[in-house]
């Protein structure tokens, strides 16, 4: 089987590398693996989509006009045209969202040339008007038909005009016209959401955990980095995060610094946007897309602490997880779903006084007390060749339709 995925990035952050991953996994078992991306390192099954010229034009085009993704026709026709050449059984897509790509466009060919369809969600844009998520504004328009948004200056920022109702019908008219669609929810709250949505008429609708590959996510020695940093005998409280937000919790890490004892200490990994001057018991680390560093600060820590409002899967959660780390994690959306038995804490609301006494509940049993449930857990339903394997066996599924 030849399969493309489709993503804003390739190699680099959660998704782009899930699609190296899958690629190499693909092409490493006799199938051909390919990756159309907007950014990130040269693949060598792979082909960049448009050009930044093109992607600064569609971002301001979107932000005028109120809609997403209907720009770039010329380097989605090109991408059409490296399709023809090698053309796919299956084309799996994951976040296009990034201003690079045509959705008409991409969908009319697919339905033309009757290729099968994976959505992926990473977030909830495919069955939405164009937001990314929801719950924090507790709108669900998306049920009945989108309209009067209230996130129009969230995700996709509009400046003027209020396109959701007019996006979600196309988006709905689009995937009607796809004879074999499957969707996959990366976690189950929002594979049960897409069921309510105008995805619900997808030929396979089903969940797929995203993957931890067990070889490299695994506790290490991190006692020289711990010295580097000179934390020795402090209780490490780590955050994780491509850009830090109040929606990612960071309101709440500055609440809690002022609280906490002073042998805790708290480390943000991932960019920081606000210039402000951070509580000296906060270390900044900057974004790293290096997965040995990142490894070493989730063995170094003594709890993941995830205040997300709004997470499709959770991708951080898990790896700490599998780094032996115990998770203490906000009830919303995915959430609750990686807090295994034994694994940690779900915290019922987002109270600094809750999160710091569910620190010390941790802090006073051990990370060791939590540690083999943890990668237990995470051996046991993130392991990559499992969840690799179903996504084999859902394009095989798809193709397999065609010849029925």
């Amino acid at each position: 089987m030849k399969v493309l995925q489709i993503n804003a990035v390739s190699g680099i952050r959660s998704t782009g590398r899930i699609c190296v991953e899958i690629s190499d996994y693909l092409n490493s078992i006799g199938h051909e693996g390919y990756i159309a991306y907007s950014d990130g390192p040269v693949y060598e099954k792979g082909y960049k989509i448009g050009t930044t010229f093109e992607k600064k034009i569609h971002a301001f085009f979107s932000r005028l006009l109120g809609t997403q993704a209907y720009f770039s026709k010329k380097g989605t026709r090109k991408l059409l045209k490296f399709m023809d050449s090698i053309k796919p059984d299956v084309v799996q897509l994951r976040n296009l969202h990034g201003n690079f790509i045509n959705f008409k466009l991409f969908l009319d060919y697919c339905s033309e040339k009757d290729i099968a369809v994976v959505i992926t969600m990473h977030d909830c844009w495919y069955y939405t008007g164009k937001c990314t998520h929801y719950t924090v504004d507790k709108c669900y328009k998306w049920k009945t038909g989108c309209g009067n948004c209230p996130r129009l200056k969230k995700d996709n920022i509009s400046w003027f005009f209020d396109r959701t109702k007019k996006m979600l019908n196309d988006k709905k008219k689009l995937y009607e016209r796809i004879p074999r669609l499957a969707v996959v929810g990366g976690a189950q709250w929002i594979t049960d959401e897409a069921k309510l949505s105008i995805l619900s008429n997808a030929k396979i609708i089903t969940r797929i955990y995203e993957w931890i590959d067990l070889d490299v996510f695994k506790p290490v020695d991190s006692e020289g980095l711990k010295e580097k940093l000179n934390l020795k005998n402090k209780f490490i409280v780590l955050g994780v995060a491509s850009i830090w937000a109040n929606s990612k919790g960071f309101d709440k890490f500055l609440e809690i610094s002022r609280k906490i004892n002073d042998d805790m200490i708290i480390i943000l990994v991932g960019k920081i946007k606000s210039q402000i001057d951070l509580p000296k018991n906060i270390i900044h680390i900057d974004e790293t897309h290096d997965v040995n560093e990142l490894i070493e600060f989730y063995s170094m820590a003594d709890v993941l602490l995830n205040l997300s409002s709004e997470e499709g899967f959770g991708k951080v959660s898990a790896e700490a997880l599998a780094c032996g780390t115990p998770l203490i994690a906000n009830r919303s959306t995915a959430n609750p779903e990686l807090v295994g038995p034994g694994c940690g804490f779900i915290l019922e609301d987002l109270d600094p006084e809750n999160i710091i006494e569910a620190l010390n509940i941790v802090k006073n049993h051990k990370k060791e007390f939590f540690s083999e449930n943890c990668i237990n857990f995470a051996k046991n339903n993130f392991k990559k060749q499992e969840r690799l394997n179903d996504f084999v066996n859902l394009f095989q599924s798809l193709i397999d339709l065609k010849k029925s």
